[in-house]
């Protein structure tokens, strides 16, 4: 039996981790993984204690995809996405790769990103990116296709251009022209990608959680629902309007006495 590949553990502070660990096949994921990454993201949905996830891959590796040796000892069926839909949520191939999360996702990238792997880094609102790491749509030289949300946010996330860059090539991109592309939000040292996620969760854990996850909630609006741009406005202003009074009036006092001058951010 393999050992477990998905690791769960949650902070006081709220900070909840997932780590990708099947070291074997470079974290690539097969349906038994697929289905423990998808318990741990709703774990991570479902618990009102925890406030930012940050989830990254061992072995100095974020995940090569889809486990290419499953899928050719079977057929196309292999990709079908056996864990299913739960409680309304789609779920596909990889696991949580269609799902939509509701609270902040930080993704530690190392080593390679690609092909399903890459679709499981676009989870995550940002993508801290160590120096040596490799995104790509590297399943365009296998004809496997993504169907794990690689079209839909990759093109959200870099543009469409750039998108249809990497789609159709299926081209490595390294961390430094990831950045310049906004695919990866920061680039650091090898090694030091899960340590600066955790220093980034820890500052977003630290702000008052209605309004940071109602502006973040209108920013995917804005980004895949709206059907207008007086849409997007409306929205953004109505769901605003509950933090302004929930959160907005305490905030404001708190500046007024003192807290917050000269740039500090807390």
């Amino acid at each position: 039996m393999e050992p477990e590949t998905v690791h769960y553990s949650t902070s006081t502070e709220g900070i909840t981790t997932i780590t990708l660990d099947r070291a074997q096949r470079r974290n690539a994921v097969n349906p038994a993984t697929a289905t423990s990454l998808r318990n741990a993201f709703l774990r991570f949905e479902e618990d009102t204690t925890q406030k930012v996830c940050v989830f990254h891959g061992a072995n100095g590796t974020f995940c090569a995809g889809f486990d290419l040796h499953h899928l050719s000892q079977g057929d196309g069926q292999a990709l079908n996405p056996s864990v299913g839909p739960v409680e309304g949520r789609n779920t596909g191939p990889m696991g949580p790769s269609r799902m939509t999360i509701s609270k902040p996702v930080i993704c530690a990238v190392s080593g390679y990103a690609v092909a399903g792997g890459l679709e499981l880094s676009l989870l995550g609102d940002m993508r801290i990116v160590e120096e040596d790491a490799i995104f790509g749509v590297f399943c365009r030289r296998w004809g496997v296709p993504l169907i794990d949300g690689g079209t839909v946010r990759l093109q959200a996330i870099v543009g469409l251009g750039r998108a249809m860059d990497m789609i159709l090539t299926g081209r490595p991109v390294g961390a430094q022209e990831a950045l310049s592309m906004g695919l990866a939000n920061r680039v650091v040292p090898k090694g030091k990608g899960l340590e600066e996620a955790m220093n980034v969760a820890r500052l977003i854990v630290g702000f008052p959680q209605m309004c940071t996850n109602l502006d973040r909630r209108s920013c995917y609006y804005a980004a895949y629902e709206a059907t207008s741009l007086e849409d997007a406005l409306k929205f953004e202003c109505g769901n605003g309007l509950q933090a302004v009074a929930a959160e907005g009036k305490k905030g404001a006092g708190s500046f007024s006495q003192g807290k917050g001058r000269h740039g500090s951010m807390l």
